[in-house]
This record gives C-alpha cells, structure tokens and sequence, in this order.
C-alpha cells in the first residue's frame, strides 16, 4: 500500500507528514538525529496500525519555516499539535524519539493523545543531552560554528566517531543514510536557520519545567530506553516513567538512543504490547 503525503500549512511555514492507511493510528514524531533511523522503525509497524509520520523542523525537513517562527522546543511543540488538528487525528498514539517535545503537549494540547510514549528522548535534567546535545548547543553560539561542525558529517569516518552520530548507535550507521538525512542541513542555510533557532530558542530547564504537568496525564503511557543507551540515560528514563501516573518502563535490549535502527523489532514488539494491554 502506498503511503498519503500531507501538506500542512500555517503562518510559520509548511510542515510534511505521510501516512499508510491502517486501523488504529500511531504518529511518530522525529527529531533531526532520529530521523535518520525512522524508516527502520517504521516498517515492522505498518503492517498492524495506521503509522503517520509528521517530519518536524529539526534539522531533516527539506522545505524551511519562514524567518521568525517560534521553533523553541515549545513552538514544535505547537506545530505538532497542530499536524494532529489539521488532520484530525484522535486517540492517537503518539511516538517520539530523541527530541522531547511530544512531553510539552501534556496538560496543554494533549486532548487527541490516547497513549504517550517517549523513546529515548530529552527529558529532565538531561538536556542538552550527551556530548553530542552539549557540542551542538555549543558550536550553536559561536558565529558559524554549527556550519563547521555539521560539516563533520560529510566525512563517515568523523560521522561515525563516539562523540558525534557514532556513540547514538550500536552499529554502523549506513553512510548512505546520514547523507539523505542531513543533506539539508549541508545544503540548505535556512534549513540550517530553522535548527540553530531550535537551539537557539530553547531552555536548558525546559523538560524540567514542565515534569510537574507529567503527573497529571491520566491515560497510558511507556518509557522506553535503549538498554545501551549512553545519551538519554536508563536512569533518566525510570525518573521520567514515575512521573506519569500510567506510565511504564521499558529497556530495549541491543540498542543505543537510535533504537529504531538498532532494534526496530524489538521496540515494535514493545509498542504493540503496551498497545494490547492498554486499549
């Protein structure tokens, strides 16, 4: 089955998604870094649930927001909820990776989420998180640094080091990949605009800000950590799932922070579980 492809427009610009039509919906939210892991995770689902992808101004969208748009952590978190109005999405089950914006929606714009669930994501006081967060953010205040340092990514040998994409996954992430992913990014300086605004506009208290609205969420919710995870913490994740009152906790074993590339299987297993036992 051929996936739609929506267009949403707003003042702020265009914002992307596809869908595969199947019966209960799933939108996955990615990030700029998950985003080049998505598409491993995606397939194992799609056989079971409509899964509809929103592709969010961080860094993998092809098409830049207009100057000026709120791109805080707070903003995208404005224009998610807004994908899940314009196409009128209910009882969702809404999936983020990496980036922690979907936890901004809670106790403001979460009337169309029928289940939460935050994978290997920002959250507390873990943001920016990893070396990875902390040398983005920094190159982000120095004139041209971001451009010097995303750079980095068109060699695989400096892509793939621990410090930068390499330390996100257990194994090798395909070159081929990065380079579609973050071929924006290198090309595009509004593209590159648009995550330095993302940077730029978010609090370095921001998840944990808004940890007390977690406590009242009133529907299920799963944590899931990659078992391996270095970035987003196994401990992180445990403080996160205590605070939603239906929330769970998960390790993803043989994975890192990308654990839709690492073991999209086995975190497709754990989406599907919590699913059933939470209709």
């Amino acid at each position: 089955m051929r996936p739609d492809r929506y267009l949403v427009r707003n003042p702020f610009g265009r914002l992307r998604g596809r869908t595969q039509a199947r019966a209960a919906a799933a939108t996955i939210a990615a990030a700029a870094v998950a985003a080049v892991s998505t598409g491993s995770g995606e397939r194992p689902a799609r056989t079971d649930f409509r899964v509809v992808v929103p592709v969010l101004p961080l860094g993998s969208h092809r098409r830049p927001m207009r100057p000026g748009a709120d791109l805080s952590a707070h903003g995208i978190a404005a224009l998610l909820a807004e994908f899940l109005d314009r196409l009128d999405l209910r009882a969702v089950t809404l999936v983020q990776n990496d980036a922690g914006t979907a936890q901004l929606l809670v106790g403001d714009h979460d009337d169309r989420i029928g289940r939460l669930v935050l994978t290997s994501c920002e959250a507390l006081d873990n943001y920016p998180p990893g070396v990875q967060g902390r040398t983005l953010h920094a190159a982000n205040r120095v004139p041209g640094g971001l451009f010097l340092l995303l750079q980095s990514f068109r060699s695989p040998f400096l892509a793939g080091m621990r410090s930068s994409l390499g330390g996100m996954a257990k194994r090798p992430i395909p070159y081929e990949l990065v380079r579609r992913r973050y071929g924006p990014l290198l090309s595009d300086p509004a593209i590159r605009r648009d995550l330095s605004a993302f940077l730029r506009g978010t609090r370095k208290d921001t998840y944990l800000r808004a940890a007390e609205r977690l406590r009242t969420f009133d529907r299920p919710a799963l944590v899931a950590r990659g078992a391996e995870d270095r970035m987003m913490p196994p401990e992180t994740g445990r403080r996160l799932a205590g605070l939603l009152p239906h929330g769970r906790y998960v390790e993803i074993p043989d994975a890192r922070t990308l654990i839709p590339l690492d073991n999209p299987t086995g975190l497709c297993a754990a989406l599907r579980r919590f699913i059933a036992e939470t209709p």
